[in-house]
């Protein structure tokens, strides 16, 4: 028998491989994000993050996703091994139709995307864990704290591609995506500050 090669032996499973296979798996009213977590092992701290970051282009829900995101992005920062929830976050049920929605969704567009996106230019696992973090806090303080509406979106779609990218193990990727967050952070800081200098400006008729 010929010896397996390093590269063949661990075989990235794609993202929407382990997406679908949740799909799949799923309790049939309800389910809860430590079964989720429980499910994904290894990969969970990057399907988390990308789920929580679907949900949050979402208008009207993207707060609480980003109030989530921030755990997960904390404990990466800490380097921890799998995120944490508090018990009465992890065992709270979740309905499944939603979760199914949204993965029905998903796997179509990111079975296309893994097409061009696969491990290239790799970085370190810890740094670069550390790094997703910090950046997903920040974006997901954008979530929660921007007074604009619709500006949910783009941060969200960034936080989507960080995920994906670490997911996938793209460095490429991922040196895109962190460029595009500095460039929607600099965008949000902007919006804030003329938000915050015309209502004072306004304030000055009364």
């Amino acid at each position: 028998m010929k010896p397996t090669p390093h590269h063949e032996a661990k075989a990235l499973i794609h993202t929407s491989v382990v997406l679908q296979k949740l799909h799949d798996e799923l309790p049939t009213d309800h389910f809860t994000l430590g079964w989720l977590i429980g499910s994904l092992r290894t990969r969970s701290f990057g399907m988390i993050m990308l789920l929580l970051a679907l949900v949050a282009i979402v208008p009207g829900v993207s707060i609480v996703a980003g109030l989530l995101l921030m755990i997960p992005a904390f404990q990466m920062i800490a380097g921890r091994p799998a995120p944490i929830f508090a018990r009465r976050i992890a065992m709270h049920p979740l309905p499944t139709r939603h979760f199914a929605a949204v993965v029905q969704r998903a796997v179509p567009i990111l079975r296309y995307l893994e097409k061009i996106i696969h491990p290239r230019w790799h970085t370190p696992l810890q740094a670069t864990k550390r790094l997703v973090g910090a950046v997903v806090v920040i974006l997901s303080a954008t979530l929660v704290f921007s007074p604009i509406p619709l500006s949910n979106i783009l941060p969200a779609l960034v936080i989507v591609l960080i995920s994906l990218a670490y997911l996938e193990e793209d460095g490429l990727l991922l040196l895109i995506a962190l460029l595009a967050a500095l460039i929607v952070l600099i965008a949000a800081f902007v919006a804030v500050w003329a938000t915050a200098r015309g209502a004072k400006w306004l304030s000055g008729f009364w």
